[in-house]
Parts: structure tokens; sequence; C-alpha cells
């Protein structure tokens, strides 16, 4: 592959990301109990679960603007201030004749998107950890993009991987 193609696909741009050095010691994981309240990974406990973060996949249906990237910026912006999270990037493409793919990339996790506007159809998927609440997110989905019809599925992520007997 020439560097011309490495380019292309985006792969040696300064992205602001930075590799994990794993050559060194020091680099190693550091194993900490899930449960101690010090620990700042934001695992979330509720109801006598404990999960790495809540997973939303969003079905925009019927829905306006879905070929506009600066709507769907605007809707990632909007998204976050009202789900409490924090923003670090967003990246959008639109494509030719139509459709936008993006992703706001958080703190707590990510909104990513594809739309189909030639059918009103926009996927989302918002995926939030810690205090973030990405159920807030669907109101601003359905506000954005003009349309009643917002289906939602939610998955816990690593949801059954400990459990809050192991705490005690």
């Amino acid at each position: 592959m020439t560097d011309a193609n490495l380019f292309q696909l985006g792969i040696g741009l300064e992205t602001g990301a930075h590799a994990e050095d794993t050559r060194s010691p020091s680099a190693a994981p550091m194993i900490r109990d899930v449960f101690d309240d010090t620990r700042d990974d934001h695992f979330i406990r509720r109801d006598g679960r404990v999960f790495a973060g809540t997973h939303l996949i969003i079905e925009v249906v019927n829905g306006h603007g879905l070929d506009d990237e600066d709507r769907i910026q605007t809707a990632f912006r909007d998204c976050v201030d009202e789900c409490g999270a924090t923003l670090l990037h967003i990246h959008t493409h639109k494509f030719s004749p139509q459709g936008v793919s993006g992703v706001a990339v958080l703190a707590e996790s990510h909104i990513s998107v594809h739309t189909w506007p030639e059918i009103g159809y926009g996927a989302f998927d918002v995926f939030m950890c810690g205090d973030a609440d990405p159920w807030r997110a669907v109101g601003v989905l359905q506000r954005a993009f003009g349309t009643a019809d917002v289906r939602v599925k939610e998955l816990l992520r690593g949801d059954g991987l400990v459990s809050e007997s192991q705490a005690a």
C-alpha cells in the first residue's frame, strides 16, 4: 500500500489519539477492584447490577435533514449537553449522492450514526458510562430530525461480568 493510500484511509494522520505503549513494563495494565469507590472507570451500579455502560441503538424513522452534516453535528452536540457527557471530538463524512456517517468521541464513550436520507432513516448508536444519561438523547434526536418515530433498544454493556455480591 502506498503512502497516498494510507493517507486516504486516515492512517498516520495526526488526530490527537495516541497508541498505548505496550513495550515498557510500566505500561502493563493495572488491575483494580471494580467496587473501589475511588476508581475512575465510571462503572454503573444500579439495582444490584454492575455494568460498564448503557448502550442504546436508536433508529430515527421518517426523519428529515439526515443528509445535512451540520445538522447531525449539532444533534451530536445537543445530545452531549442534554446527556451530561463530555465531548472530545466529532468527525463526520458526507457520501455522494447522499448519506452521512459520523462519530462523536466522548470521555464517556461515543455517539455514532449512519444515515439513509433517501428513506428518512438514521441509525444512531449512543453508548455512555458513568453519570451520563444516554436515554436523554432520544428526545434530542426526535426533535433534531422532526419525527415522532424513534425506536430504541438498550444493552447494558458488561452486565453480569461482576456482581454486587462480589463486593461484600
